[in-house]
């Protein structure tokens, strides 16, 4: 074992000196294998950046159509093949999950920066120099990021700004608009001093129907299905709200049980038992509803489990409109915007239990029934109701939702936001030039690299606005370096702009990781110098 191993030590060494330049070969390879993957990509979603950023058409194998400019939807839906175009749309999504926004930056971001260290690699700049200067970039990078904080109370006008801001790269600016507004009071809704934003208190709810500008906030709940007896009431004010989770039918065991008679006189006395339990069940519920409702308030039952025909025949009777099978994530939902407690026994059960609601009425769309409870006395879970004339519509609208939401968690969350339209980005690259004199050796060429590659998102921005890049660029460094504020590209008209009194702004947050991402990214592909096949279960094995 011991000389085969040497053998083969010999024959390496052997080839080596036979072919000297054979790993600077393999390594240039390597080098220009992930180069091309970061360009290809980069290629391919620079076009949809910002509001004036064209489309992408999916087509799936059966046939079915998508269009969108959302880039974690087209990271996700696309079939990458090449394997580090595959590792930045991870790392792309990744930064997506945590912050909610800046896939395509990203990635535009990862591309550029081995564009520009491709340009010195050729004249023999090796990538350890680069990458050297990336570490030294990002530092000072996220320096001018701190610096550029805008320090202005987090209201509702600059939640406005900030919701518009991201709502408008991904739909049109009159849907954006409307959007807005609905986004933000959603937010605020579900926003309480001391306790951490939870997004899922804002219920999605899509209904094809009519068009989009018809989206609203529901102050309250949504609930896609209705009352199940034809006599109960279906408009409902001052209505009291019972939610439970008990069974008010028939219902088997959960395990495996049964029922042993002699005559049918025993079996009729089982089943008038079994019936008698339930009515008893019914029977405080109707108590209940005589108790509270003295001045002629409606009473609501919204049940997670079933209710049989004749509960519903007892309740109808008693004037009592009840929902049965409600979803389970709409039972926590129904408390925090009603008030009350989810009971999940009728033994305890008194006024205190109930909650409130001043209107509940039921929207039949087709065979589709959807209940509304709006005016809630506490809505601190609410309802966005989207409305669309087709599915492709509603699926464009919730994924802007979606990414809206998340643009103003992360301004509530941060307590700052930072200039957008590209105006961060042409700062840090102006920093990082007047920075050069005071770094010493060859990383200053890393750090040209990496000013340079800032500067490709108000390039791009420019350039999907139909300016030319260079032109836009250049009067946005000359507006910078006579004022020294921050300025941004107004993609109306080609010229600089100040993004705070444009009411342009972007999520310290998402600026921070795509910075940290796509500088550790591109290091790491920029030293990779040989790529291999290899059994990952191994690899998998050892981590």
């Amino acid at each position: 074992m011991h000389g085969s191993l040497q053998l083969s030590t010999h024959k390496m060494s052997a080839i080596k000196q036979l072919n000297p330049n054979a790993e600077v070969a393999r390594a240039a390879q390597a080098l220009q294998l992930n180069i091309g993957a970061a360009t290809g990509l980069q290629s391919v979603l620079r076009s949809n950046l910002g509001p004036k950023g064209t489309m992408k058409m999916l087509v799936s194998g059966s046939g079915e159509i998508k269009i969108t400019k959302d880039g974690l939807v087209l990271l996700n839906e696309i079939q990458i093949q090449h394997p580090t175009a595959s590792l930045i749309a991870r790392a792309a999504t990744a930064q997506d999950d945590v912050t909610g926004d800046g896939t395509t930056s990203n990635v535009i971001l990862i591309g550029e920066l081995l564009k520009q260290a491709e340009r010195r690699i050729e004249e023999g700049l090796h990538p350890r120099i680069v990458t050297d200067g990336f570490t030294v970039a990002k530092e000072e990078a996220l320096n001018v990021l701190d610096s550029l904080k805008v320090d202005r109370p987090v209201d509702r006008n600059l939640l406005i700004s900030v919701a518009r801001t991201s709502l408008r790269t991904k739909v049109d600016p009159k849907i954006a608009d409307l959007l807005t507004e609905c986004v933000v009071d959603a937010v605020l809704a579900i926003k309480r001093e001391g306790k951490p934003l939870d997004l899922f208190m804002v219920e999605i709810m899509a209904m094809e129907h009519k068009t989009s500008s018809d989206t609203r906030l529901v102050r309250g709940l949504v609930m896609d299905h209705g009352v199940r007896h034809p006599t109960m009431k279906t408009s409902l004010k001052d209505a009291f709200v019972l939610t439970c989770n008990c069974s008010l039918e028939y219902e088997k065991t959960e395990v495996n049980s049964s029922f042993f008679y002699k005559s049918a006189e025993e079996r009729e006395r089982f089943t008038k038992a079994e019936r008698a339990f339930i009515d008893r069940r019914v029977e405080k519920v109707i108590a209940l509803k005589e108790k509270v409702c003295t001045n002629g308030e409606d009473f609501m039952v919204i049940n997670q489990k079933g209710i049989d025909p004749q509960s519903l025949d007892m309740l109808a009777a008693a004037g009592i409109s009840g929902l049965r099978r409600a979803k389970r994530r709409n039972m926590e939902r129904i408390t925090l915007a009603c008030g009350g407690e989810a009971m999940n026994t009728f033994d305890d059960m008194d006024e205190t239990c109930l909650g409130k609601a001043g209107k509940i009425y039921e929207h039949v769309l087709g065979e589709q029934k959807y209940t509304f409870v709006e005016d809630v006395e506490n809505p601190s879970s609410v309802t966005l109701l989207i409305k669309g004339p087709n599915k492709h519509t509603l699926n464009q609208i919730k994924d802007a939702v979606r990414d809206g939401l998340r643009a103003v968690k992360n301004a509530v969350e941060d307590g700052c936001v930072v200039p957008g339209a590209g105006a961060l980005e042409l700062a840090i690259s102006e920093h990082l030039i007047g920075k050069m004199k005071d770094i010493k050796g060859r990383a200053r060429l890393g750090v040209a690299a990496f000013a340079e590659a800032m500067l490709i998102i108000p390039k791009t921005l420019a350039l999907n606005a139909g300016f030319d890049a260079q032109e836009s660029i250049v009067k946005l460094q000359e507006q910078f370096q006579e004022t020294g504020e921050a300025v941004g590209l107004d993609i109306n008209t080609g010229d600089a702009c100040l993004p705070g009194d444009e009411g342009i702004f972007d999520n310290y947050c998402v600026k921070r990781n795509m910075l940290h991402s796509a500088s550790v990214i591109a290091s790491q592909l920029l030293l990779v110098d040989e790529v291999m096949r290899a059994g990952m279960s191994s690899l998998k094995g050892g981590t």
